[in-house]
């Protein structure tokens, strides 16, 4: 896995983790009389990558004290997670580490693998001590160094976030460089320069495409903020060009096409790609614009309120964000939609994160979120041309 792409996806897939199939929680189990009825098509059946992490699980049971092995199961069951959105890859991962879990002193690599799965829990504090435990020991760790910017960013310490950009220019290359300090410094006061300096990058992207397409992502995402919208999707096709299965990317793309009024192209992005809960959110937005789309829509949005209905039997406060999104624009609980908006605010502070907030608060005519939105903007200098026009609608 390239710095840059560990970077982007250590941090922003982290919000789109729901159980598949969370519907189905608590509920007795099904026996089959027959033993020929299919119960689940296994995702391995069609996907070599998840075929390769199966035989990779079978080596590791064989041996499960080889750090080499485990470190291999634990890093593509983290890809495998953040690519389904499916988070039982995530405890694949942790499993494949447990040897190693709570030693007094773990490898480093265990230690980085362990930071990475806490971000993605939302330990965010936890994540943070493991990166900087690592960077005491060795300040040139370029990954911790860049999870670690990704992790401050999230929660919203954009300065220190730079701090720890600035501090890998002499052992990271340029296009990963730019990217990591592009992203806290575009949430901070400087978007204009965040996105020239990823332009100028851009324009000597180097051969790694996995960097190239995350730093178009992040330069469409910058770009939509700013309010250029033929910029952004410029990037957006850009990106999807170089991996057009890249879940993230597709989410923010979608984001972008529902702000555009073009739901129907939502539709043709997404497609059936709705294991990934944060894709079937977009898709029953986008449904949900759509007269023709009528039939599809009630069944997703069932499946959605079953997803979301599971991760709250289990505790699972990990997706306010899109539970937020989904209750104030397909529910109509604006009292929901803002109080999950408040308590996700307290967690994690991404533009999208403001924007809900902002949504939610307007709609319930909450003046004290919506003060809180504004506080931070302020302080932070943030440009977003959606949040600058709803903030002068609510004057």
């Amino acid at each position: 896995m390239s710095p840059a792409i560990a970077f982007r996806r250590g941090a922003l897939a982290a919000a789109a983790l729901l159980t598949i199939g969370a519907g189905f929680a608590g509920a007795s189990p099904y026996l089959p009389a027959d033993d020929a009825v299919v119960l689940e098509r296994l995702p391995e059946k069609g996907d070599p990558a998840l075929r390769d992490l199966k035989r990779m699980r079978a080596v590791l049971a064989a041996a499960p004290r080889n750090l080499d092995v485990a470190v291999a199961v634990a890093r593509r069951s983290i890809d495998a997670a953040r690519a389904s959105g499916d988070p039982r890859y995530l405890g694949q991962a942790q499993a494949a580490l447990s040897p190693w879990w709570s030693a007094a002193a773990p490898p480093e690599v265990v230690v980085l693998l362990r930071a990475t799965l806490r971000q993605s829990q939302h330990d965010f504090d936890g994540a943070l001590a493991d990166l900087d435990g690592l960077l005491t020991a060795n300040p040139r760790a370029v990954q911790a160094r860049l999870t670690r910017a990704t992790v401050l960013t999230v929660v919203g310490r954009y300065a220190e976030a730079r701090a720890d950009c600035s501090d890998l220019a002499t052992v990271a290359p340029p296009l990963v460089v730019a990217g990591c300090v592009a992203a806290p410094a575009s949430m901070s006061g400087s978007a204009e320069a965040a996105y020239a300096a990823l332009s100028k990058v851009l324009a000597r992207p180097g051969t790694d495409a996995d960097a190239v397409e995350w730093t178009h992502t992040l330069a469409a995402e910058i770009a939509q903020r700013r309010g250029d919208a033929a910029a952004a999707e410029r990037h957006y096709r850009a990106a999807l060009l170089l991996d057009p299965t890249d879940a993230y990317l597709k989410g923010a793309y979608a984001d972008f096409l529902l702000d555009a009024g073009r739901p129907a192209d939502v539709l043709r992005l997404v497609g059936d790609d709705l294991r990934n809960d944060a894709l079937l959110l977009r898709r029953v937005l986008a449904e949900q614009q759509l007269p023709d789309q009528a039939a599809p829509f009630a069944a997703h949005r069932a499946e959605m309120a079953a997803r979301f209905e599971a991760a709250r039997r289990r505790g699972d406060s990990l997706h306010r964000r899109e539970e937020a999104r989904f209750r104030l624009a397909v529910e109509g609980d604006l009292r929901g939609a803002v109080a999950l908006a408040r308590d996700n605010w307290k967690v994690q502070r991404e533009a999208a994160d403001l924007r809900i907030l902002v949504d939610a608060a307007r709609a319930a005519h909450d003046t004290q979120a919506l003060q809180v939105a504004a506080d931070w903007i302020a302080r932070n200098g943030l440009e977003d041309a959606w949040l600058a026009a709803a903030q002068r609608a609510s004057r």
